[in-house]
């Protein structure tokens, strides 16, 4: 069984069809990548995965079960988290608050415990993602680099214990270095049991991390392979052709 399945999602805006009869699967501990050019439904597929849009018809089902999500928390309780380019941070709060952002812990009295907030994301940021650069929890997340914060959005979904992160073009605004941090995080998490869903431009990234390779292009799926059977030429050739 897979752990989360996309069948025959159509999507509508107006007169616009923006994906149409899209089914593809994501197993345990995999990580697919989600590729094509600009236009290709790329986005849109992201944002119906995370709640933000809701299918016009067809449905997503997580461990066999259908699901109905009809917001971003939906989404998150049935154990999936989305780390944009953007990484949807708030540069002005501390990374402790950033990993809690939403979620936030209280004392008895309802209060804040900013206290256990930072213990805990001292704690993540130690051992399960651990940020270059990084010895505190308080530093603002204004003040890190792209890829900084995008291991804090990592750190986050790792902590609240995430089964698949959806990551849109998270290396585009990253240095070599950055972009190598990351595409390591995402295959450490696969050896812990957590699939990915990368979305990105750069085929040779998805070629390093990626076991299986759906390309998409206006709003259908065209080519879906594992990386055992093709090689990153064919691929381009799938991206570029279509």
């Amino acid at each position: 069984m897979s752990l989360l399945e996309l069948h025959s999602i159509n999507k509508t805006f107006g007169p616009l069809k923006a994906l149409s009869d899209l089914s593809f699967a994501v197993g345990h501990s995999e990580v697919v990548g989600l590729l094509g050019d600009n236009g290709a439904g790329k986005s849109t597929t992201v944002n119906m995965i995370s709640g933000i849009h809701r299918p016009t018809s067809g449905y997503i089902s997580v461990d066999g079960i259908r699901q109905d999500f009809a917001n971003r928390r939906d989404s998150a309780e049935a154990g999936i988290e989305t780390i944009y380019q953007n990484t949807a941070l708030v540069d002005c709060l501390s990374i402790s608050r950033n990993i809690f952002l939403g979620r936030e812990l209280t004392d008895r009295f309802g209060f804040l415990d900013l206290r256990k907030m930072r213990d805990i994301a001292m704690q993540v940021l130690e051992s399960a993602v651990h940020i270059s650069g990084i010895d505190s929890p308080d530093k603002m997340v204004g003040d890190l680099s792209g890829g900084q914060k995008q291991a804090v959005a990592i750190a986050r979904a790792v902590f609240f214990k995430r089964r698949v992160l959806l990551l849109d073009e998270p290396t585009s605004a990253l240095s070599v270095r950055e972009t190598e941090a990351l595409l390591n995080q995402v295959l450490k998490l696969k050896a812990e049991g957590v699939s990915s869903v990368l979305v990105t431009h750069n085929l040779y990234h998805a070629y390093q991390v990626c076991d299986r390779f759906v390309i998409m292009s206006h709003g259908t799926k065209v080519f879906d392979v594992a990386k055992a059977d093709t090689t990153i030429e064919e691929l381009t050739q799938h991206v570029v052709l279509t």
